[in-house]
């Protein structure tokens, strides 16, 4: 008899457990920061504009993202979306090209390998679906904390595509157009995730770690938790976007490469035009 008891009451125990992994969901705030080096011939913008342009950008770019999450998928979506940036009064046109909207809505399915992307790209919506490409981290001794949590290192490298996307147009039309030459680089990624929260999710695309990770940060892009909620009393919702044109990732790339091009087409100094000056902003890894 105590051993049918025994059995029943492991039996219950296992279900229970099982029902409370289900239910396991969290909240993740991070803030995300982006190097800014803007290199532009000092004799068409002097050093004070210069250094508003690069305190504005660098604004720009500080962003605050919310994760919500569970044992097997998550939605990533920025809290506040700021103002485009205004420089010069006018005199100055900058472009930022690639930089993500407010509106965008990342949903990642970690157990099924797949993402969601929904995408504002000037005014039209683009519903980004793609397999989740696996990364090949490589796990480290070392550890450190990020607010209570005990987190690891992993890091992994990956190779990037590198122009000289920073461009200036002068408006006498010396420089009408400009070759962009894209190299390639390795790109040394590193990220902290905490074994504590038992989850293989993390900001952006990254995932694939034995726990939640807090910190992701490269040469040019870092990305920091700030605040973590496990199991609130009110249930987070994790949909999966469904508004706008269905594309995959390639199809998508394509279209923002064209997108580019008629922008630099559109801003392109002109024979005969005394407008301003244009500065391109490439923004990307």
């Amino acid at each position: 008899m105590k051993t049918v008891i025994r059995v029943l009451f492991l039996s219950l125990a296992l279900v229970f457990t099982s029902a409370q992994a289900q239910d396991f969901q969290g909240k993740a705030v991070y803030k995300t920061s982006r190097a800014i080096d803007i290199k532009i011939d000092s004799t068409k913008v002097n050093d004070e504009l210069h250094k508003q342009m690069q305190a504005m950008l660098r604004k720009q770019f500080q962003k605050t993202f919310t994760l919500n999450f569970d044992k097997e998928a998550s939605v990533y979506k920025e809290d506040e979306s700021l103002a485009p940036p205004q420089v010069g009064g006018g005199d100055i046109q900058v472009m930022v090209i690639g930089d993500g909207g407010g509106g965008d809505i990342l949903y990642k399915n970690t157990k099924d390998k797949r993402y969601t992307d929904q995408k504002d790209v000037y005014g039209k919506i683009f519903l980004v679906k793609d397999e989740l490409k696996p990364i090949e981290w490589k796990l480290e001794s070392e550890t450190k904390y990020i607010g209570e949590y005990q987190c690891f290192k992993a890091t992994f490298s990956r190779e990037i595509e590198v122009d000289n996307s920073t461009s200036f147009s002068s408006s006498d039309n010396e420089k009408d157009e400009r070759d962009i030459e894209t190299v390639k680089e390795t790109q040394i990624v590193t990220a902290w995730y905490t074994p504590q929260i038992p989850v293989n999710n993390g900001p952006g695309n990254y995932y694939g770690l034995p726990g939640l990770i807090l910190e992701v940060s490269t040469d040019k892009q870092q990305i920091v938790c700030t605040k973590i909620i496990l199991n609130p009393e009110k249930k987070i919702e994790i949909s999966e976007p469904t508004k706008g044109k269905e594309i995959d990732q390639e199809g998508y790339d394509k279209i923002m490469e064209k997108k580019r091009k008629e922008m630099l087409e559109r801003f392109k100094p002109r024979k005969g035009n005394r407008g301003g000056e244009a500065i391109e902003l490439r923004i990307g890894g």
